[in-house]
């Protein structure tokens, strides 16, 4: 499952012969040299691009955590099915394919055609007063993630990203963040959908009570496993998107992280599976503060910085156009032997 470090290595080699200064692409090829290691034998083939985007309810919503009612998340997702939210124009522009799947709304979709209907239960439970999810309830989110990992490599997909849609999932990732990170709740927790200063006291109080009760955050007790994280504190869609990750690192796709919850779900697939870090590329940081957190938690530098906290896959689609940018770079430039050019220093 790990990523080959001997075609890490042919990559570099290849682009220090490309007709350019060394290193000149900078942090292209860094991009090239790790879609590389991941693609191996297909690394110059182009890819097809894919975006999944899980949605779910949350009980913590009954807390007062967030500035939209949790019907916002059923709405939206007939947003998507619509083809009007931001991820519709997104993708749609840069050709990327999007999968919109339910696997947790507090509502029905009934005969609505263009989605999967894979919903595990109605909404995660009150992570407050309990745990947001069964172990079963989690292990079925995480196989829908997986299998939608799967169809995407046999329809021929290479390069893949998941996004979110599920009103108070901001709250669930900050305290999954302090939880896996042991940085504060106030340090992890942001605005969200755009809470005020009020709100969001109210949403660091209830991260802290929350991981006070599952975990004893700031007492003596060890830090928790990242099934039990998952399990107590999480969200159905996070664990979609969990499984999702695992799923695309054991099938050999270049995975594109987008931003705050979707990053979450990537630390736990991480904290699981530890080769899995090498399928990823932050495609851009997230205005939410637990976002900066994670990004170092993991180790991972995004390529974007627009000042997003939107969610739903778009900073990772936006981002492709960049790292396809650097493998048409990788595979097309010619070569300073190709080209008759003379190398530094001839």
């Amino acid at each position: 499952m790990a990523v080959s470090e001997v075609w890490r290595a042919k990559a570099r080699a290849r682009l220090d012969t490309l007709t350019k200064p060394l290193g000149s692409l900078g942090r292209l090829e860094d991009v090239a040299a790790q879609v590389a290691a991941i693609r191996q034998e297909k690394a110059m083939e182009p890819m097809r691009a894919a975006v999944y985007c899980f949605a779910a309810d949350h009980g913590v919503t009954a807390e007062g955590v967030s500035a939209y009612p949790s019907e916002v998340t059923r709405q939206m997702v007939l947003n998507f099915v619509g083809g009007g939210a931001a991820i519709n124009v997104l993708a749609r522009l840069h050709g990327v394919a999007l999968t919109v799947v339910d696997v947790g709304v507090d509502g029905e979709f009934e005969g609505i055609a263009g989605m999967v209907h894979a919903k595990v239960r109605r909404g995660s439970r009150n992570m407050r007063r309990e745990a947001a999810m069964s172990a079963a309830e989690m292990a079925a989110a995480m196989d829908v993630g997986a299998r939608m990992a799967a169809e995407a490599a046999a329809a021929g997909f290479g390069m893949v990203a998941a996004g979110e849609m599920g009103i108070g999932n901001t709250t669930a990732a900050s305290a999954m963040t302090a939880a896996l990170t042991g940085v504060g709740a106030d340090v992890v927790t942001g605005s969200g959908t755009g809470v005020g200063s009020v709100q969001r006291s109210r949403k660091v109080t209830v991260v802290e009570e929350t991981l006070a009760a599952h975990f004893g955050i700031g007492g003596s007790v060890e830090r928790p496993s990242c099934t039990q994280i998952l399990e107590c504190v999480g969200g159905l869609e996070i664990a979609a998107m969990a499984g999702f990750y695992l799923g695309a690192a054991r099938a050999g796709l270049v995975v594109v992280c987008d931003g705050f919850i979707a990053t979450a779900a990537a630390a736990i697939a991480v904290g699981m599976e530890p080769e899995v870090a090498g399928y990823l590329i932050a495609g851009h940081k997230s205005e939410e503060p637990g976002h900066a957190v994670l990004l170092e938690h993991l180790g991972l530098r995004p390529l974007l910085d627009l000042g997003m906290r939107l969610g739903e896959g778009t900073g990772a689609v936006l981002a492709m156009p960049v790292i396809a940018s650097a493998m048409a770079l990788y595979g097309q430039m010619a070569t300073f032997g190709d080209a008759g050019v003379s190398e530094a220093g001839a």
